[in-house]
């Protein structure tokens, strides 16, 4: 099975200091749906893994994320990409759970459930923990500079955890994984319609 894991904010969505707690606050990045698109098109399976300690910290409740989730699925279904699954964790750094990245626990349930070959996929995010996860069960993982990631890829870790490689952003990662596995990639600028202006 060909399968991509991707983190949510500052990959498909704008990250937020103060989180993404609703779905009022949610807006896609340039670029994110066209890419989801092509993925699916390209017959990726598609799974989001994220960190949503604002559960835990009581900043937003479970029904506020699944919100996002459900109407996160239906623009990405409108727009002729298929998510196939989400898992986030919903603790604190200091509950120290096997499920919050840099931990591969949401990878692991996913690929336990879909019966994936990690080897055989990606991961895509804005922060070393999710490279630390996804280099963990033998994913190929791409560092985006976008959300947090332009920070990410200046520190000095960076060399202890040596992406696959580094993308500007969800849609030059998608884009890269097409190239590595052959698909024809379309121009960049075939357009997805409506999909840009999307924000809520």
């Amino acid at each position: 099975m060909r399968a991509v894991f991707l983190d949510r904010d500052g990959v498909i969505n704008y990250n937020r200091a103060d989180h993404v707690k609703s779905w009022a606050e949610f807006q896609f990045l340039p670029g994110a749906l066209t890419a989801l698109r092509l993925l699916t098109n390209a017959g990726f399976r598609i799974f989001i893994i994220t960190n949503q300690a604002a559960v835990g910290r009581g900043l937003m409740s479970l029904e506020a994320l699944e919100d996002i989730h459900t109407r996160l699925r239906a623009i990405a279904d409108h727009h002729g990409a298929n998510i196939e699954d989400i898992r986030y964790c919903p603790h604190t750094p200091e509950e120290r759970c096997h499920c919050r990245k840099p931990q591969p626990g949401m990878i692991e349930e996913l690929a336990r459930q879909y019966q994936i070959d990690c080897r055989k996929t990606f991961l895509i995010g804005d922060a070393l923990t999710d490279i630390a996860a996804g280099q963990q069960m033998g994913c190929q993982t791409i560092l985006v500079k976008s959300g947090r990631g332009a920070a990410e890829s200046q520190k000095t870790e960076l060399r202890r955890f040596q992406p696959t490689y580094i993308a500007d952003d969800l849609l030059a990662a998608s884009r890269w994984i097409l190239r590595q596995e052959a698909v024809q990639v379309p121009a960049v600028g075939v357009p997805l319609t409506g999909a840009l202006a999307v924000t809520h």
